[in-house]
């Protein structure tokens, strides 16, 4: 059965990153066009895609999976970051300002590849929680410019759909990497945070010297 279930995440997992590899600069911020759902669909919609068709938001929740599993952390470890991006969303709704956020999430991406291209044992957990749900804060702030301004109902259905897919993901690889067995010094997850840690170097790249 837990085998079954990780298959079936990983599908989820999977599908998204491939996806992501199809999506635009503009697309990366909004994923209605450029227009504010409305509607309850167009909400869960912009929410489901929001984190899959920007590359730099999907590398990290699929690190942070990476992360957790083969550090043998809890699954709440990913689940935290996702309770950070909601409350991200707050915070930009509420229109309070978090400083450098484009760099902070690119430096973020950078920092899980390298946890895990390193392939050595995570020394603190408990300071990886607390990343996770920090991080997450400004991820979480980032996806917040998408619904500014909508109402209620879309709302509340861009938040269901933002969890849903991040929780998918995050947990698709997390069980993917448990059923494998695979520990931190295996060369799967060190080739995985290999090119995650490209995709942040690149976005960082880009945002400072843009």
């Amino acid at each position: 059965m837990t085998t079954r279930i990780a298959r079936i995440f990983s599908v989820f997992a999977f599908a998204s990153l491939f996806a992501s590899l199809f999506a635009t600069g503009a697309e990366a911020h909004h994923a209605m066009d450029g227009q504010t759902p409305t509607t309850l669909y167009e909400g869960l919609v912009s929410g489901l895609a929001h984190p899959v068709i920007g590359l730099d938001h999907l590398a990290f929740i699929v690190a942070a999976g990476l992360i957790a599993a083969v550090a043998g952390m809890s699954l709440f470890a990913p689940l935290l970051f996702v309770a950070g991006s909601l409350i991200g969303v707050g915070l930009h709704l509420m229109l309070l300002d978090l400083p450098a956020a484009e760099i902070i999430i690119a430096a973020s991406v950078l920092a899980g590849g390298w946890l895990l291209a390193r392939g050595r044992a995570v020394e603190n957990q408990i300071l990886v929680f607390a990343l996770f749900l920090v991080v997450g804060l400004f991820h979480g702030y980032a996806f917040g410019e998408a619904i500014v301004g909508s109402e209620e109902t879309p709302l509340i259905a861009y938040l269901a759909g933002l969890a849903a897919i991040q929780s998918v993901i995050a947990l698709g690889v997390y069980f993917l990497v448990r059923s494998r067995g695979w520990a931190i010094e295996a060369m799967q997850p060190r080739l995985a945070g290999a090119a995650i840690l490209g995709v942040g170097v690149t976005f960082l790249a880009g945002h400072l010297v843009g």
